[in-house]
């Protein structure tokens, strides 16, 4: 069974010690119970009895805590495939603690990758006790702008520093025992990461700007005392470390919306499937399979693509920097596909999904947030489409990725080097995956890509083309699809899945690609040769009612009363 279900999951891909922390956190869930969940979601409860779990437990700091520091605890280690668990888990019963867990993860990153030893022991420790972390960098009038950035650190000699400026949009800002703040040195105009205490007097907590469980805060430096024994890096390492620590935390979003969308999708399924309308189940209307089986594999696809990346980022190196194309992947495509499978569900359980005591009010609410966090798709997209004419066009020879379920401590996150260099790092040849599947529709698809490549050669987007924006954002889309089922294919061969399944996925990919294709045909700069090219991607996948309907009775009405999460 590839989708989670908290009822069977048994996580026997992870160390013993691992799958303790997966079923309690479930037990907690459950234990509080489906009322308990909305009732504090609709007051915006602080979420206390969380935390202490967590402290009492010492989740965040055996999940979090890179193996160099981790005190005793033989078990503490930065995995990043429970990491990945543990996020899918948060997100299917309540984005709001996914969160807490999420910017903690942010405002570790410039801890561990800093050169600050004694923070870094601190930290530890303070992880032990149960304490969150928050990362400091946006602003309101920059966003996070880096380049532009007001919070400055003023020099006053032997080692001493006063810290002025404001910071907003900061999740766990209220309570969190280190603040990784972001700024600039007055006097060198240096870029610098440094410590602040949310309990300090020269802290001013100005208000949580968003009406949730979370907090998202607003604060306010005035006259900070720092000494360099708060400094976690500065210079150059400082602005790489806030890079690569949005390198780590961005992964984390695409499998909250595979929790979030999971969970969705059983409760829209036990709904649908127990109500009789004009003498005939819900689910035997045609054109709610059809909604059903699309919601079902563009979760699952989801869910194998994000599984296949995790492989990349915990194998990287220097010489291997493909997660960077697979990681911005995993926070945008896979997000805007869980709006996808969120809108399909609501489309057949309609007026249902507003009602105050199912899952589903949360899930369509929260599910918007994820494209838009830890940059917008469109700042991702961005970075993806400096990757495209290596990926297509020059191919470099690498070992082979197997699956890396290891208990290992995933060291390299935190050793990532400079973020530059982008349009050098190489990729395997797409074709090797490809061409290791002959099915009707992957070959529609691989005719696809054929003419996309060949647009590429023979109508390359021009100055102006590649000036504007909007315009590369539909290519890029159509180049997302193509590296997308790549790792779909890789993980469906590593896994012996069956072909219907990959049939059925590639069905929603053809027609997905002919939408983007249509899209960038409408463009006003398109040229007519671009235009014709645009025309011949557009392809209609291959309609297999009896590979349908054993999808419909295997994997998705076979789901039906599977899961219900406890009253």
């Amino acid at each position: 069974m590839i989708l989670f279900n908290p009822k069977t999951a048994d996580f026997d891909h992870l160390d013993p010690a691992s799958r303790a922390i997966m079923k309690k956190t479930i037990d907690y869930f459950e234990t509080r119970g489906k009322k308990q969940l909305k009732s504090d979601y609709h007051e915006r409860v602080w979420y206390d009895d969380f935390l202490d779990f967590i402290r009492e437990n010492q989740i965040f700091s055996t999940l979090l805590t890179p193996a160099k520091y981790r005190r005793g605890n033989k078990e503490a280690r930065w995995d990043t495939r429970r990491i990945c668990d543990f996020n899918e888990i948060l997100g299917f019963y309540n984005l709001a603690h996914w969160y807490t867990w999420q910017v903690s993860i942010l405002g570790l990153g410039p801890i561990w990758m800093g050169s600050n030893e004694k923070i870094k022991e601190k930290t530890a420790r303070l992880l032990e006790e149960g304490h969150i972390f928050a990362f400091g960098l946006s602003e309101k009038t920059h966003g996070a702008d880096l380049y532009s950035s007001d919070m400055s650190l003023t020099p006053l000699g032997d080692g001493k520093y006063v810290a002025d400026g404001g910071k907003y949009y900061i999740g766990n800002a209220n309570k969190a025992g280190i603040v990784s703040t972001f700024g600039k040195n007055t006097e060198t105009d240096e870029y610098v990461f440094f410590a602040a205490d949310p309990e300090h007097e020269n802290y001013d907590l100005v208000q949580n700007v968003v009406d949730w469980e979370g907090y998202v805060a607003e604060y306010g430096l005035s006259g900070y005392p720092i000494t360099d024994e708060d400094i976690m890096s500065t210079g150059r390492a400082a602005w790489d470390s806030a890079l690569n620590t949005i390198n780590v935390g961005k992964f984390n979003l695409g499998w909250a919306a595979i929790g979030i969308c999971t969970h969705a999708f059983y409760e829209g399924l036990n709904h649908a499937a127990g109500r009789n309308l004009y003498g005939k189940w819900v689910t035997d209307f045609p054109h709610i399979r059809q909604m059903f089986v699309d919601a079902y594999t563009r979760l699952t696809a989801m869910k194998l693509f994000s599984q296949r990346a995790a492989d990349y980022f915990r194998s990287a190196s220097r010489e291997d920097r493909r997660y960077l194309l697979y990681n911005p992947m995993v926070k945008m495509k896979v997000p805007t596909q869980g709006e996808e499978v969120i809108n399909l569900i609501w489309d057949v359980i309609a007026a249902r999904g507003f009602e105050k005591d199912v899952y589903f009010e949360m899930a369509a609410v929260d599910i918007r947030a994820l494209p838009k966090l830890e940059g917008t798709v469109h700042v991702n997209m961005a970075l993806i489409i400096k990757f495209m004419a290596n990926y297509f066009f020059n191919p470099g020879q690498f070992p082979e990725i197997g699956k890396r379920d290891d208990a290992a401590c995933d060291e390299f996150l935190f050793d990532q080097g400079e973020t530059r260099g982008l349009g050098k790092i190489q990729f395997h040849d797409p074709a090797l995956a490809y061409d290791s599947v002959d099915l009707p529709n992957i070959n529609i698809f691989k005719e696809q890509i054929k003419v996309l490549k060949e647009m590429l050669i023979s109508a390359t987007p021009d100055k102006e083309q590649a000036k504007n924006m909007d315009f590369l954002l539909n290519l890029g889309e159509l180049f997302t699809l193509v590296a997308y089922g790549q790792l779909i294919i890789e993980k469906f061969n590593m896994e012996k899945l069956e072909a219907d399944l990959l049939e059925q996925i590639f069905d929603f990919m053809i027609r997905d690609f002919s939408k983007f294709a249509l899209t960038l045909y409408s463009k006003p700069d398109t040229s007519e040769v671009q235009m014709g090219f645009c025309m011949d991607m557009i392809k209609k996948p291959v309609m297999d009612k009896d590979r349908f309907d054993r999808i419909w009775e295997k994997q998705v009405i076979s789901l039906k009363d599977s899961y219900e999460m406890n009253p």
